[in-house]
C-alpha cells in the first residue's frame, strides 16, 4: 500500500527513525483546491508513522505557515528533522506573501517530542541568502530565489553542524547554476552560509538534497526535471529524464560529482523527490518517492512503498526484481 490520504495531495517528505518507529513528515494540501499545481501555495506539513514503511498511522497537520506579516506567512516547504542538543529540530523552507513567495528562506522550529508541538526558534528564521555565493531573485533570470530544502546532519563535524540546501550559483549559464548550498552552525541556532559543496555545472537546480554515508562513501540524493538540465547533460542522456538521482563523494564537504547514469527517472515523471532509506522489513536500502504523473497523465499525490535498491562498487541502482508500473 502506498501512503495515501484521500482528501489531500501529498508530495515531498523527510524521514526520521526512532526505535521501532519510522516517521515521515510530508507536504500536503487539500484536494478541494482542484488544480494540483496550486498545492505549493496551499501547503502545510503532515506527519505519519509506520513500523515497516508500508502501513501508516496518519497523525495530521503538525506545522503550517505563520500568521500574516511573518517572513514565512505564505508557505512552509520541504526540510529535515534531527535530534540533537536535547531537543528535536525541524528545519524547513519558508516564503511570504509580501514577496509573492519568490524569495525562499530557511526556518527552524524545536520540540521536546517528535510528535510536537513544533515551536519556532525566535521568529523562526535560520538562514537568509548570502549573495557572495548564491543567486538573488531577478525577474526573468530564474523563476524564484532558490534557498530551500535544508538537510542538516545530526552530528557535528569538525566542531560544527552542517546544513545542505538547494540553491543556485550567482555566476554561470542558466542551466548550470544549480548547486548544493552549505552553511555551518555551532549550536543549530546561529547559521553562516559558506561556498557550495557542489559548485554546479550540470543542472539548473538540484532539489530536495539528502546527505548520508554508506560503507565509507557519501551520497547526496537530489531530484530535478530534464527541462532544467544543461545542454551537455541532455545530449549525454538522450534528452534526459525527470526524477531522482545522486551525487557521490569521499567526504560530506566534497568534492561531489553526479554518479553515472540516472537512478530513477522517466518521461513523463512518475516518481519525484526520492529518499534512500533503510527498509526495516529487509534491512537493505530502498528508495521512496512521491508519485507524480499517473497512467492517466494526472498528478497522483501519494508516497510510494519502498523500492529495493542494489549498492555495488559505491553505486546505487534499482533492484532488477522491482517491477512497478
Amino acid at each position: 500500500m502506498t501512503l495515501k490520504i484521500d482528501e489531500k495531495y501529498i508530495w515531498d517528505f523527510w524521514h526520521f527513525a526512532e526505535g521501532e518507529e519510522q516517521h515521515l513528515f510530508m507536504l500536503q494540501a487539500d484536494r478541494a483546491i482542484g488544480n494540483p499545481d496550486l498545492r505549493h501555495w496551499n501547503v502545510s506539513v503532515g506527519h505519519a508513522v509506520s513500523a515497516d514503511l508500508r502501513h501508516w498511522d496518519v497523525r495530521g497537520t503538525v506545522f503550517q505557515p505563520a500568521p500574516q506579516g511573518a517572513w514565512d506567512d505564505f508557505t512552509t516547504w520541504t526540510g529535515s528533522v534531527i535530534r540533537a542538543e536535547g531537543n528535536y529540530h525541524l528545519f524547513y523552507t519558508g516564503t511570504n506573501r509580501a514577496e509573492n513567495g519568490m524569495r525562499q528562506r530557511i526556518g527552524h522550529a524545536m520540540s521536546g517530542s517528535i510528535d510536537g508541538p513544533w515551536v519556532r526558534v525566535g521568529d523562526g528564521l535560520a538562514l537568509d541568502l548570502d549573495e557572495r555565493y548564491y543567486e538573488e531573485y531577478q525577474e526573468g533570470r530564474w523563476h524564484d530565489r532558490a534557498l530551500r530544502d535544508p538537510w542538516v546532519l545530526p552530528e557535528k563535524l569538525d566542531g560544527v553542524y552542517h546544513m545542505f540546501f538547494t540553491a543556485r550559483s550567482n555566476d554561470g549559464p542558466k542551466f548550470e547554476r544549480g548547486v548544493i548550498g552549505h552553511a555551518t552552525s555551532p549550536d543549530l541556532v546561529h547559521w553562516e552560509a559558506t561556498a557550495p559543496v557542489y559548485p554546479g555545472g550540470h543542472y539548473g537546480q538540484l532539489e530536495v538534497p539528502q546527505v548520508f554515508e554508506r560503507d565509507g562513501r557519501w551520497f547526496c540524493t537530489f531530484c530535478n526535471v530534464r527541462e532544467h538540465w544543461s545542454e551537455a547533460e541532455r545530449k549525454r542522456h538522450n534528452g534526459g529524464v525527470s526524477g531522482t538521482h545522486y551525487l557521490v563523494a569521499d567526504h560530506p564537504l566534497g568534492p561531489w560529482q553526479p554518479a553515472e547514469g540516472f537512478l530513477d527517472g522517466d518521461v513523463p515523471c512518475r516518481r519525484y523527490a526520492g529518499k534512500i532509506l533503510r527498509d526495516p522489513q529487509t534491512g537493505r536500502d530502498c528508495l521512496m518517492a512521491f508519485l507524480d504523473t499517473g497512467a492517466d497523465g494526472q498528478f497522483v499525490g501519494q508516497i510510494s512503498d519502498p523500492i529495493p535498491l542494489v549498492l555495488e562498487n559505491g553505486r546505487y541502482r534499482l533492484d532488477p526484481s522491482f517491477n512497478a508500473t
